[in-house]
Parts: structure tokens; sequence; C-alpha cells
């Protein structure tokens, strides 16, 4: 058995021992094993960032994708799709031989995303409904994972992650474009950011603060060999300090 899957395995045996603490009782058996959040949720109002003729202009997309180095041939996720204007233009970028797995949790979302996916002709990108606190992603199969503007609407951000670790390939990343205010308010401070993801298993790789997306670009790669043990796993504090000492940010 892997160290991965005897972690899984080892879940069902943790959430039972958590069961009984009341503090857990408004969480789902899975996710008991995991360090609750410290932080507010901002609701999700819209599936729709920005108009995309402004993002366009202000060429949001194609910065975005630069910065991850996205090329023909890749496959990769865009999580918390919506309307799919991310989408739309990571096919584009990857080509023929590339393929887009776009999911979101919102089924009308991925509805009228379909109807452009098949409007629009398509044929590498592919929709799957994710769940709040699983991105449902096959193991090992992913160049980039983009998480845009969506990363504060995240309830239970440890498993999340946890989950979302293996999916990626050898040489793999993770990229978040968020705002620098609180989580409430539609956005996230890097420095929790950077926390939850150092928590879960990776390692922050590159980040740039970037006017053209309202926001900050960041991107994370796995560290070690395998996700921490839920057990080993510590809540951030939403006030807490970044590796350069700041509290909220870099």
């Amino acid at each position: 058995m892997t160290r991965l899957a005897a972690i899984s395995a080892g879940l069902m045996v943790l959430s039972a021992c958590h069961a009984a603490d009341a503090g857990d009782a408004d969480r789902a058996p899975q996710n008991r094993a995991f360090p609750r959040a410290d932080r507010l949720v901002a609701k999700v109002v819209s599936t729709q960032w920005s108009n995309e003729e402004l993002r366009d202009r202000q060429g949001e997309a194609q910065s975005v994708m630069d910065d991850a180095e996205v090329a023909p041939g890749m496959t990769v996720a865009d999580i918390g799709a919506g309307e799919g204007y991310y989408t739309v233009r990571l096919a584009a970028r990857v080509g023929e031989k590339g393929r887009v797995l776009a999911q979101d949790i919102d089924k009308g979302a991925l509805g009228r995303l379909g109807a452009r996916i098949e409007r629009e002709q398509l044929t590498t990108v592919s929709i799957k409904q994710g769940a709040p606190d699983d991105p449902g992603l096959p193991v090992r199969s992913f160049d980039r994972v983009f998480m845009i503007h969506m990363y504060h609407e995240i309830a239970e951000p440890y498993p999340f992650l946890w989950r979302l670790w293996p999916a990626l390939k050898p040489g793999g990343a993770v990229i978040v474009v968020d705002a620098d205010r609180p989580t409430d308010q539609h956005g996230t401070p890097p420095a929790l950011l950077f926390c939850e993801f150092e928590t879960a298993g990776f390692r922050l790789s590159a980040f740039r603060r970037k006017p053209d997306v309202s926001g900050y670009y960041a991107q994370f790669v796995p560290a070690g060999s395998g996700p921490p043990e839920p057990s080993r796993m510590r809540s951030c504090h939403a006030g807490a300090k970044g590796a350069d000492g700041k509290v909220g940010g870099v």
C-alpha cells in the first residue's frame, strides 16, 4: 500500500475519533481529520468575475498563462471555471494536442459552460462537477491547475489542497490568482495563502503583484514525496506572518 493510500485509509479512523468533538459537528465526517480553517469564507455571488471583453483588453488571461508558462500539449485544469473565461483561452493555448478540464461546483454554470463548449466546438475540453472539499481530479494528470478569483470561497482549504496534491504531474504547479484583501471580502491575504498551501504540502515557487488581474499571481509546487499526514497539519491564523515576517502580504 502506498503512503498516500495508507493515509487515506486512516482518515476514516481519524474522522471517527473526531466525531465526538462538538466543535466539528458542522463539518463533513471526511474532513474532521484536518484542521478547521481559521478564517471567514466569502459567499459565491457570481460565476463571472468580470466582463470578458474588459478582461481581454487588460490582457488578463494571456498575462497569467504567460506567467504559468502554459504551452501547447499541456493538460490543465480550470477549478471554479464558471462561465469559462479561462477555459476557452486555455484550450486555445494548449492546442489540439493538449487537454483542458473545466470544473465547478455550480451545476447551472457547468450547464452553460457545456453549451458554450459545444457551440465553440472545443473538442479538447471536458467538464466535471467538483465538491466544495475535493476537486476530484485524477492522479498525476495535470501540468497546471488554475484557481482564479475563487480560492477565498473554499471553506475547507486543508482537505481540498490535500486531495489536490496527487493530481499534479512531475513538474506540475498550482496557480492562484486572487485579491489581497480579507477572505470575507472576496480575496485572500498572501501570507495566509502561503501558510495554507505550505501546511498542505506545497512550496511557493513564484509570486507577483499584478494590477492587470486585480490582485496577485501565486504559483505553488508540491514539496516532498507526498502530502503531509492530516493529523500533523495545523491551522493557519488569518493574521499569520509570511516568511518575510510581514502580516497578510508580501
